[in-house]
């Protein structure tokens, strides 16, 4: 009996360990893949009040949950002047703790962001989080006390998108990527102490929403970040670059996807000269003239104010006659950096592009000619989701509910877009599992796609609330974070 009842705790514990070891531990879950590798069963049918296990309600949010040795963290505005971190068990849904800051005087962002716009990272141990007025957060992840900080400065981003990057974490360091308008930079910080290993100054790239992903090569593994104009390829040991690829537009919001040593991007973005001028023109200095002026720069930033700083590197570079005025090449020479002039010509009107795209991981130096694999030009991609790659197809979700397929060989489009029945913007990126895609809209209402060539539909599922945040998928189950609530749905 004694042996029966040894054997039954064996087999109980195995399994605990089991279901704690499906960890979605960052945005996007493993290397920001959005799969779920697992034999588990996930739920095709669902709402706020069907095959829901458990949900709790949160301030405002569009930070994506992750779920870490059966923990769910999450973050959300408490209030208008507080920023919190919260932990859930992940079975249960009871709050462990919620650990809060004040945050006061925070800059105005764009209508659908968020300012907890930031997803967390973790592992058994910490919880890892980022807000812009108070840098990069090490909490214990079983009380949610802090262990370390790490001062960033406060990112300046000209237009209102507003701070929205959130920790990568690879081996014994946690990796921090901030490409603001003024002091862009990655830094690796150690897991357990907050020391700095090592840190890049990326002051040849401009405003920058991707992030970073892990390749593993013949000669050891790397840290791959889409940047401005340029795909580089760190060395996670120390932070040399050791490669980079000229294959990329004025900049990125989408974050790439690894699969067997290739990494696939979507890329859309318009060209920089344009963007001024069409920011300048909206604002009440704005006169239509083509020329852009540091007054109406004034106008432009959130703040109301350019920092000198950024006058200085952008402005007075380019106001080559010093007429007081930025007009046709010379908004490039400003906001372009002379080592990395991507993106569009201000006489290059057809160069507001959208691409899909895979480069060969590894090398050294300039690999642009010899590691891009293929370049689809497409009309469909989204400047905000990121693309999901699953059973050698890359699919594309446009704003509007459009998709788009395209073969991962060779960059070949699988037959024509075609609408997945739910009419609505896109912020969420999708996710697949069970031989089901999930793609959730801003209407509240995720629609579930057969993972086929045919793409069929399975079910449309009202969450009865604005969704922005990708959802996690862990121990068979869905966690979903609406604008207000978290919700976990299962079969």
């Amino acid at each position: 009996m004694k042996r029966l009842h040894l054997y039954t705790l064996i087999v109980f514990s195995l399994s605990v360990i089991s279901v704690y070891a499906e960890d979605w531990p960052q945005f996007r879950g493993p290397n920001s893949t959005g799969v779920y590798d697992s034999d588990m069963d996930l739920p095709t049918r669902f709402s706020d009040t069907e095959n829901v296990k458990w949900s709790a309600n949160l301030g405002d949010g569009i930070g994506s949950p992750i779920v870490a040795d059966g923990r769910v963290f999450v973050a959300s505005m408490i209030d208008q002047q507080h920023v919190g971190l919260h932990a859930f068990d992940a079975d249960s849904g009871k709050r462990l703790w919620t650990t809060k800051w004040h945050t006061p005087n925070l800059i105005p962002v764009h209508k659908t962001n968020s300012q907890c716009a930031t997803t967390p990272a973790a592992d058994s141990d910490r919880v890892y989080f980022y807000f812009s007025t108070l840098g990069l957060i090490a909490l214990d992840a079983k009380t949610g006390e802090t262990d370390w900080t790490h001062d960033i400065p406060s990112p300046f981003f000209v237009f209102r998108w507003g701070p929205a990057m959130s920790p990568t974490l690879y081996k014994d360091k946690v990796i921090f990527l901030q490409d603001d308008d003024l002091n862009p930079a990655i830094v690796a910080l150690n897991k357990s102490t907050g020391k700095v290993e090592w840190r890049d100054d990326r002051s040849d790239q401009a405003v920058n929403y991707s992030h970073p992903v892990i390749c593993r090569t013949d000669t050891g593994d790397e840290i791959v970040v889409a940047g401005t104009g340029m795909l580089i390829g760190y060395n996670p040991d120390n932070g040399e670059r050791k490669w980079h690829a000229r294959v990329l537009l004025r900049n990125i919001k989408t974050t790439p996807v690894v699969e067997a040593g290739v990494i696939y991007i979507s890329v859309q973005s318009g060209g920089i000269a344009n963007q001024w001028l069409a920011s300048a023109d909206r604002a009440e200095t704005g006169d239509n003239n083509g020329k852009l002026s540091k007054d109406e720069m004034h106008a432009i930033v959130p703040t109301g104010r350019v920092p000198e700083a950024f006058f200085k590197k952008t402005f007075d570079r380019g106001d080559l006659n010093k007429d007081g005025f930025l007009e046709g090449k010379e908004l490039d020479i400003a906001f372009l950096h002379p080592d990395n002039f991507a993106g569009a010509r201000y006489d290059d009107r057809e160069a507001a592009d959208e691409y899909v795209l895979a480069v060969r991981s590894g090398g050294a130096g300039d690999v642009t000619e010899t590691h891009l694999l293929w370049k689809t030009p497409t009309k469909y991609t989204d400047h905000i989701v990121s693309p999901l790659v699953s059973n050698g197809r890359m699919l594309l979700i446009k704003g509007g509910g459009i998709r788009t397929v395209f073969d991962t060989k060779k960059g070949k489009s699988l037959g024509r877009q075609a609408r997945i029945q739910n009419t609505s913007e896109y912020f969420a990126s999708p996710v697949v599992g069970d031989g089901k895609i999930y793609i959730a809209g801003e209407n509240g209402v995720v629609v579930v796609l057969e993972d086929s060539k045919d793409y069929t539909l399975l079910a449309k599922n009202d969450m009865g609330d604005a969704i922005l945040a990708t959802p996690a998928v862990a121990n068979g189950n869905l966690i979903i974070r609406t604008r207000s609530k978290l919700i976990c749905v299962g079969n």
